[in-house]
């Protein structure tokens, strides 16, 4: 993991990892954190960040509270992250109020647009984003996971209406990326993923 702006206590990474565990995800556990970190290393080496730490911290906790068919999960995520800043890293000096921000962004995937929010939220929500314009196995493990997820929670018939529907619209917005960095390199290819998952 090469994106690590601040480091953290062993604590706080054991407490982090044992959220992503909990409860057993096909797709929002650890490893998508990882990935996550990886895009957030690539932006660092192409724009930068203005913020680095705030941004690693909202990655590592934007799903750390996951609950499939939940509401709430981003707005619990967002409050475990303050709570655990301020336990852990005191005397940093984190923008927690930022860091919440960003996580609480997440909410809203497929509904902004790049005048909705600031270069580096939009960067740091790509980065969450970029599964859709992984190759297209990569990215339909990832739509097989999230459905795995969901299976136990919703029914089959409206889970699958409801993910056609928010695959759908995302194909439908202007832009999938809100990013310039990211909509040159992956729009193409996320358009024929959706295309090829709404057609299939």
């Amino acid at each position: 993991m090469d994106f690590q702006p601040v480091p953290l206590p062993a604590g706080q990474w054991e407490a982090l990892q044992a959220c992503y565990a909990t409860p057993p995800r096909a797709y929002h556990h650890f490893g998508h954190v990882r990935a996550l970190l990886q895009h957030c290393q690539w932006v660092a080496e192409h724009s930068g960040w203005w913020q680095p730490r705030e941004v690693f911290l909202a990655v590592l906790y934007h799903d750390a509270i996951y609950e499939s068919g939940r509401k709430d999960n981003e707005m619990r995520s967002a409050e475990l992250a303050a709570k655990e800043i301020a336990r852990w890293l005191p005397d940093a000096g984190i923008d927690v109020a930022r860091v919440r921000e960003l996580i609480l962004l997440t909410a809203r995937h497929g509904t902004l647009q790049p005048c909705d929010v600031d270069e580096e939220a939009a960067l740091f929500l790509d980065c969450d984003m970029a599964i859709i314009g992984a190759p297209a196995d990569v990215f339909d493990a990832y739509d097989d996971g999230v459905a795995e997820e969901y299976a136990g929670s919703v029914p089959g018939f409206l889970y699958r209406a409801g993910r056609r529907r928010f695959l759908r619209n995302l194909l439908r917005q202007p832009r999938i990326f809100l990013s310039d960095l990211f909509h040159r390199h992956f729009d193409a290819l996320a358009r024929a993923n959706l295309r090829r998952r709404l057609e299939g």
